[in-house]
Parts: structure tokens; C-alpha cells; sequence
């Protein structure tokens, strides 16, 4: 099945995801940036696993959507372009300040 992947990647890929918004706090980076990064490091990464990777984060309250000031609609603007940061609680989870299990190997 395409985008079927083991856990043990599905926690890894989140992980580095926040790896990767950490390193530029507070600033933002649009989706399609992060998984061409990502793509060094999971050359099999498809679009749609980031994209419910990111959801999840998002969901979990670690990464927030940032809304671009050249977005008309944002409800409009394709997964690609949208944009997002790291919140404080993913920070603290990215520097192991606190346990989340879902997050861990």
C-alpha cells in the first residue's frame, strides 16, 4: 500500500520535523521546503505521509500554521504553500524537556 510506513519512521520523520522548525525559531517555513529538507534524510518520504505528519503535529498543538500576509484565502492555499513553526510545547519536546510517547522510539 503506498504511504504504508513502519512506526518506528512515521516517529522519526515527526521528530525531524520538529528538528527542522527548531532550528529556525521563531521563524516559519512553508511545507514544501521542509520535505524537500527532509527528503535528504528519507529519500522515500511522499508528500501525503508529510502531510498528515504535519496535521498530527499541528493537531498535537507543536508546530501552528502561520497565515502569509500575500495569502487572499487561506482556506485556498494548497498544502505546499502553507506555512509553519514550531509552537513552545514542541519545542520543549524537540529538546527533550518533556515526555510525550507517541514521540518516542
Amino acid at each position: 500500500m503506498a504511504g504504508s510506513r513502519p512506526p518506528s519512521e512515521i516517529v522519526r520523520v515527526r521528530n525531524e520535523v520538529l528538528v527542522a522548525l527548531r532550528m529556525l525559531y521563531p521563524a516559519a517555513l512553508q511545507a514544501d521546503q521542509l520535505l524537500r529538507s527532509l527528503l535528504s534524510v528519507f529519500p522515500t518520504l511522499e508528500w501525503n505521509c508529510l502531510r498528515r505528519d504535519i496535521c498530527y503535529l499541528v493537531e498535537k498543538g507543536y508546530l501552528q500554521r502561520v497565515i502569509a500576509d500575500s495569502e487572499q484565502d487561506e482556506r485556498f492555499t494548497s498544502w505546499r504553500r502553507r506555512w509553519f513553526r514550531i509552537t513552545t510545547s514542541g519545542l520543549e519536546v524537540a529538546d527533550h524537556l518533556v515526555d510525550d510517547p507517541a514521540m518516542e522510539q
